[in-house]
């Protein structure tokens, strides 16, 4: 509780920025050219403001942090948190980052291993205390054990892509439910997380199989995963509007954004989704909330970090690891990997240049991108089920030509 109350009081103070950089334009000029049409562009999308972008595609509310030479250069949100109420949203309105909650998950994974708790290439089940990978899956695993590694990478052959998240007022399932205990009735609503096919041999996203890591974290330190993130991640880094709370507690609601429904259904009919969010126990996979300016501060730090700058968690050896594929995908120990974005692999002979994730709960969409040199990125978070064309594609163009970034 105290945590919470922390965190609220946190919530009401004013947004600090760093200074930026010396060869750094206006933020306002910047700014001002992303929410201007393009004029030229593939889609209708470039010839729309950013307003007129966020009522075509049914994103009620925006919140975007923009990293330029390894420190934040401006941050900014535009339209409504809170639809029922018309507040609007600002750059400390929580939003879930979804699947963004991975990465810095990972960070606190690796950050065990770097203090000897365990090993990446151990068996998982060595780890494990109070569920096991067993029975349907004992023939491939006698072949191959799963390891962290496999599951941190998404190669481990662990079923279960995502989650839908429960309603506020449902019953909960514990971490061993969603991953399935054998035989009995839970109130977990995803198929048991199992191996579908011999360990290390594909990259296949797996929210399950970060689930497993989230309980082994919690059994290697005898700790609750929340209070192990708070204590090794977000509070070192100081991302002081950020908890993997769920449910969110009562204190915070009035700072937090709502769902956003569909364009072409909840939106377009003028109504809200029925509840103001989904409630997600699969914390590794999908349960941090948070603004862009404090995943923000995650971005440099790995930045930082990669080049010997700040340790503040990692050392540089173990921060290379989140961003460096193992061959098997271009899924790292963390982040994806790519060329121009991380959702592009780099071609054959090009090296990768970016690092990132994407993030997608009920109602909330999230991308974040950082570059591998030169300190620069951007988070972008918003409430709404197909806000996509606006988060993946034309806000990251134009961010991109602003700051003349490829």
């Amino acid at each position: 509780m105290r945590r919470i109350l922390l965190l609220a009081c946190l919530l009401a103070a004013p947004l600090q920025a760093q200074p930026p950089g010396a060869a750094a334009d206006d933020p306002a000029e910047l700014i001002a050219r992303i929410e201007a049409p393009r004029e030229a562009g593939s889609s209708d999308d470039s010839g729309k403001s950013l307003a007129e972008l966020m009522e075509t595609h049914g994103v009620p509310a925006l919140s975007v942090a923009v990293v330029e030479d390894y420190r934040l250069h401006w941050a900014r949100a535009w339209g409504v948190a809170d639809e029922s109420t018309g507040a609007s949203a600002d750059t400390d309105t929580l939003f879930q980052a979804a699947s963004i909650s991975k990465p810095v998950s990972a960070m606190a994974v690796l950050r065990a291993v770097q203090d000897g708790l365990f090993e990446l290439d151990d068996d998982i089940n060595s780890i494990l205390r109070s569920w096991k990978l067993e029975e349907e899956d004992a023939e491939l695993l006698a072949e191959t054990p799963v390891t962290p590694r496999m599951l941190l990478s998404m190669t481990a052959g662990t079923t279960v892509s995502g989650f839908p998240g429960y309603k506020p007022d449902a019953e909960l399932p514990t971490v061993p439910e969603v991953l399935g205990w054998k035989d009995e009735e839970t109130p977990a609503n995803t198929d048991p997380v199992v191996v579908g096919w011999q360990p290390g041999t594909r990259y296949e996203y797996s929210g399950g199989g970060s689930t497993i890591l989230q309980l082994a974290l919690s059994d290697a330190r005898a700790a609750p995963f929340e209070e192990i993130l708070q204590e090794t991640v977000l509070d070192p880094l100081g991302m002081n509007r950020s908890c993997f709370c769920q449910p969110l507690p009562p204190a915070l609601h009035g700072n937090a954004a709502r769902a956003g429904g569909s364009a072409t259904d909840d939106a377009a009919k003028g109504r809200r989704p029925r509840a103001p969010w989904h409630v997600y126990p699969e914390l590794y996979a999908a349960g941090l909330w948070t603004t862009p300016t404090d995943l923000a501060k995650f971005l440099i730090e790995v930045q930082l970090s990669l080049e010997g700058r700040s340790n503040r968690v990692l050392t540089t050896e173990s921060i290379r690891k989140m961003v460096t594929p193992g061959g098997v995908g271009h899924y790292a120990l963390g982040f994806t990997t790519g060329a121009d974005t991380p959702h592009r692999p780099a071609p054959p002979g090009e090296a990768d240049r970016f690092f990132g994730h994407t993030g997608g709960n009920w109602g909330f969409r999230g991308n974040f991108v950082g570059s591998l040199e030169g300190g620069n990125g951007y988070v972008i978070l918003a409430t709404g089920s197909v806000a996509n064309p606006v988060i993946f594609i034309e806000l990251p163009t134009r961010i991109r030509a602003a700051y003349g970034w490829d």
